[in-house]
């Protein structure tokens, strides 16, 4: 019996917890482009190569500090023998044994000049990290404008879905109505079959409209790091009740602000340093030298406190022919980098001017489908008036119908529609993420 009780409990919490899997969630935009933010993993991924170019800059400037090195040795000698030059005596039994040596050294090497190689090398990797920087911050603007693709493609389903259900109800009505109407002769079947293949055709489109909404929320939910069974509910509050300001109007914005041209930007220091590093092979090399030497030599010498300081050049002959090649190497790859800038500045003129010929287009379909819509209505208010009458027939009636849902489901899309292209525009001027966060304060 007891068994049974539990049995019954765990199907009762396996059911409730389903049941809230399928409960739809409301999440606003802001929240959407935050949580993409913090769980992308396009986003994890860029800060990481921030911080592995960080630490190749610490590296680099390592590079100033002194070489300091500490060997030591010790040596288990056979018996050797020993011809001292110096001591005239032939007497074995003065000759010393000799079975181990020991020795200690510290060298220390401080760079002094390499053809401002080491100071370059600084350089070039500050430039690369500042574009691994921007580069970070182009990908937050990539995934913030995705979740709002998503965002606004979900509202559109569920909005077109809402309509059509509400379409679907009066049509439905209307099939009973015409039910009866031809049970006592008063129209024709062929009216009825046509009211009834209407609400077939709103059933299809219903279908395809939640199978692409179904697919649309896994996609957020999947960019979201949510459950894949949460579905998520747009409300109108949170993405189309909002004001549209400072709108760009020219490129001038994206050319100052666009994080990739940017990235291309410090890049094309960075090889220009890297220019610079190439030709210091054509400079010495020189350094402060010094160390510390402490040996003994078994029964025979030990030598103590044996310090010396010096400087050191080394110069490599062979670089006054080799240099050269590696220097246009350098140079070339700059020119690469700069036709690559140039490529993105044009693209982003044209990116730009699309945008706002896209917004300027949104804007204006909204208007006329908001017209649109209600032309629509009084259309259908005056043929449903003169079928009652029996002035129109069933073809009318229906054909007035299917314009009236028609307007109000391009009217219900068009501003969603105008805010996306909005938000694109913003995309394409670098301005995305800065002005999302004050739109929405």
């Amino acid at each position: 019996m007891k068994a049974s009780k539990f049995m019954l409990f765990g199907i009762f919490f396996i059911g409730i917890s389903a049941v809230e899997a399928q409960q739809k969630t409301s999440l606003t935009l802001t929240d959407a482009i935050d949580m993409a933010w913090s769980k992308s993993n396009e986003i994890t991924l860029a800060n990481t190569k921030i911080k592995t170019k960080k630490l190749e800059l610490q590296a680099t400037k390592n590079n100033q500090y002194p070489d300091l090195k500490l060997s030591g040795q010790y040596q288990r000698l056979a018996n050797a023998g020993i011809n001292f030059k110096l001591n005239q005596s032939n007497d074995p039994q003065q000759m010393p044994v000799v079975n181990q040596l020991m020795v200690g050294q510290l060298n220390a090497t401080v760079p002094v000049f390499a053809g401002f190689k080491l100071q370059n090398s600084i350089k070039a990797q500050d430039y690369l990290y500042q574009a691994e920087i921007a580069n970070a911050e182009q990908t937050k603007e990539e995934i913030a404008l995705r979740v709002i693709e998503y965002y606004a493609s979900l509202y559109k389903a569920q909005k077109t879905i809402e309509i059509l259900k509400e379409n679907q109800k009066s049509a439905k009505q209307r099939v009973k109505d015409f039910i009866e109407l031809e049970k006592n002769g008063i129209i024709p079947r062929n009216d009825l079959l046509k009211s009834k293949l209407q609400v077939s055709k709103i059933q299809l489109s219903l279908d395809e409209t939640t199978n692409n909404l179904k697919t649309i929320n896994f996609y957020l939910t999947t960019l979201l790091k949510l459950n894949p069974e949460t579905q998520l509910e747009i409300r109108e509050a949170d993405f189309a009740d909002f004001k549209m300001t400072n709108v760009p109007t020219n490129e001038l914005p994206a050319l100052e602000n666009r994080k990739d041209l940017k990235a291309l930007q410090h890049q094309v220091k960075a090889s220009e340093t890297n220019v610079k590093i190439s030709k210091g092979s054509y400079y010495p090399t020189i350094a402060l030298v010094g160390g510390y030497t402490a040996l003994d030599l078994s029964n025979v010498i030990t030598v103590q406190n044996a310090m010396n300081v010096g400087v050191g050049i080394s110069y490599d002959l062979s670089m006054l022919l080799k240099n050269g090649t590696l220097v246009k190497i350098a140079e070339n790859k700059v020119i690469e980098v700069q036709n690559n800038e140039a490529i993105l500045t044009d693209y982003i003129r044209t990116q730009v001017k699309k945008a706002i010929e896209d917004y300027d287009l949104a804007l204006k379909q909204t208007l006329v489908y908001e017209e649109a819509q209600e032309q629509a209505t009084e259309n259908y208010r005056i043929v449903k008036d003169k079928y009652d009458n029996g002035l129109s027939d069933t073809n009318d009636l229906l054909e007035a119908d299917v314009e009236q849902l028609n307007s109000k489901i391009n009217k219900a899309l068009a501003k969603a529609n105008s805010i996306q292209k909005y938000y694109e525009l913003l995309s394409v001027t670098g301005q995305l993420s800065q002005s999302f966060n004050l739109a929405h304060k």
